[in-house]
C-alpha cells in the first residue's frame, strides 16, 4: 500500500513538469503576441510589445513567469530561427556584394563603442578589468532584434539593410573573439594567444565557407533534393542544416546564430521555389516571441540607485551615438539617410552583452551595479531602435508579394 502511495505521488510530481512547462508556454506566447497586437496598432514594432511583455511578467515585475532552463534553451531556438529567416531573405551575391563596406561598418562599430565604455567607466573610477567588461558588452549588435524588425518592415532586400545584417555577422564574429578575450581575462587572468588565434581562424574560414561554396552545394544537390520521397524533403534538409551549422558555429567558439544566419543564407537563392520563407516563417513566429520575452524578462529594476542610473543613462548614450558615428562613418559617401539608417540598425544589443556582463558577473569582476548598467543599456538599445528603423524605412518596402507566395 505504501509503495503504490509512493509511486501514485512520485508520478504525480513528474506530471507536474510538462504541465507547468505548457502553461508557461501558452502563457508567454499568448502574451507576448497580445501586446505585439498592440503595440502595432499603436504604429510600434510589435517586437517591443514582446519584449514589454517579458518585463511585465518576469521574475522582477509581477513574477509570473520565472524563466527556466527550459525556457531560455527555448528563447534561444526562437532566435536562430529569426536569423535562419533572415539568412533566407539575403542573397548570397547581395552579401558579398555589400562586403566590404560590411566589414568596414562592423570594425568601426566595434572599436567605438569599446574605446567610448572603457574611457567613460576609467573616468568614473571603475577598476580596469571592470571597464572593460562594459566596454566590451557594448560592442555586439543583437542582429536578432534587428532583423526582426527589418523583416516586420518588409525592407530586408534593401541594400541597406544587407549592410546592417552582413555588418551584424562580422559584428558578432568579432564579438565573439572579444567575448574569447574577457573570459580569458576572468578565468586565467591572462589571454591564450594560441586559443584566440585558432579562434580567429576557424571564424574567418567560416564565414568564407558558409558565403562562397555552401550556396554552390545546394545549388549541386538540388536536382537530387528533389526526387526524395519524403514529404517536405527541401524543408527537412533545410532545417536540418540550420540546426548543424548552429551547432557547429557555436561549437568552434562563435554564436550559435551567426550559423543560423549562413545556414540561411546557403538555401536563399532556392528559398522561393522550395517555398522555404513561409514554411520556415511558420516556425520562426511560433519560437521568435519566446527570445523577446525572454529579453525583457532579464531586466531587474530593482537594481537601480541614483549613481548606477546615471551612469546607465549615460553608456546608454554612448551606445547609441558609438554605433551610429561608427558604423555611420565609413557610409558617408552614400548620405545621411544610409547613415542613420545602418546606424541606427547595429544600434540593438542583446544576448551577447549580457553574457559577456554575466561572465564578468560570476568571475567577480563585475560588480552587481555594473551588471545592472549593462542590462539597462541592452533594454534602452534594443528599446530605442525599432521605431528609429520604422521611421528611417519609411516609404521603401521592396519585398514584393511574389516572394512570399507559396
Amino acid at each position: 500500500m505504501a509503495a503504490s502511495k509512493a509511486v501514485s505521488y512520485s508520478a504525480k510530481v513528474m506530471s507536474q513538469g510538462p504541465q507547468q512547462l505548457l502553461l508557461e508556454l501558452l502563457l508567454i506566447f499568448v502574451a507576448a503576441k497580445v501586446a505585439g497586437e498592440l503595440f502595432e496598432r499603436l504604429l510600434v514594432p510589435g517586437v517591443l510589445g514582446e519584449i514589454a511583455a517579458g518585463v511585465a511578467l518576469g521574475p522582477y515585475a509581477l513574477g509570473w513567469i520565472h524563466p527556466s532552463d527550459t525556457l531560455h534553451s527555448i528563447a534561444e531556438i526562437g532566435v536562430i530561427f529569426v536569423l535562419f529567416s533572415a539568412g533566407l531573405e539575403t542573397s548570397p551575391h547581395d552579401l558579398i556584394r555589400v562586403g566590404r563596406q560590411a566589414l568596414l561598418v562592423a570594425v568601426a562599430g566595434v572599436a567605438a563603442p569599446l574605446v567610448l565604455g572603457f574611457f567613460y567607466m576609467k573616468w568614473r573610477g571603475d577598476a580596469s578589468s571592470e571597464a572593460i567588461f562594459v566596454a566590451a558588452a557594448m560592442v555586439a549588435t543583437s542582429v536578432g532584434i534587428t532583423a526582426r524588425v527589418l523583416g516586420d518592415l518588409k525592407v530586408l532586400n534593401t541594400r541597406s539593410s544587407r549592410i546592417i545584417l552582413g555588418a551584424a555577422v562580422f559584428d558578432d564574429i568579432l564579438g565573439m573573439v572579444l567575448l574569447a578575450v574577457v573570459a580569458g581575462l576572468a578565468t586565467s587572468g591572462g589571454l591564450e594567444l594560441l586559443h584566440l588565434s585558432v579562434l580567429l581562424i576557424e571564424a574567418v574560414a567560416f564565414a568564407l565557407f558558409m558565403i562562397f561554396v555552401a550556396p554552390r552545394i545546394v545549388r549541386r544537390i538540388h536536382p537530387r533534393v528533389e526526387k526524395l520521397s519524403t514529404q517536405s524533403a527541401t524543408l527537412v534538409l533545410a532545417l536540418s542544416l540550420c540546426l548543424f551549422f548552429s551547432w557547429l558555429s557555436a561549437t568552434i567558439g562563435m554564436a550559435a546564430i551567426v550559423g543560423a544566419f549562413f545556414a540561411g543564407l546557403m538555401f536563399a537563392d532556392r528559398a522561393r521555389e522550395w517555398n522555404l520563407r513561409s514554411r520556415v516563417g511558420g516556425i520562426t513566429e511560433f519560437l521568435a516571441p519566446y527570445f523577446f520575452f525572454s529579453i525583457g524578462s532579464q531586466l531587474n529594476l530593482r537594481l537601480f540607485n541614483k549613481d548606477v542610473l546615471v551612469a546607465a543613462c549615460v553608456i546608454s548614450v554612448l551606445a547609441i551615438l558609438s554605433k551610429v558615428i561608427g558604423c555611420g562613418l565609413p557610409l558617408l559617401r552614400d548620405g545621411w539617410t544610409e547613415v542613420l539608417r545602418v546606424g541606427v540598425g547595429m544600434t540593438p544589443r542583446g544576448e551577447v552583452a549580457l553574457i559577456v556582463a554575466l561572465v564578468g558577473l560570476q568571475s567577480q569582476i563585475v560588480s552587481q551595479s555594473a551588471y545592472a548598467i549593462v542590462v539597462f543599456m541592452t533594454a534602452v538599445t534594443t528599446f530605442i531602435a525599432p521605431p528609429l528603423l520604422r521611421v528611417l524605412f519609411r516609404g521603401q518596402e521592396v519585398d514584393e508579394p511574389q516572394n512570399r507566395q507559396a
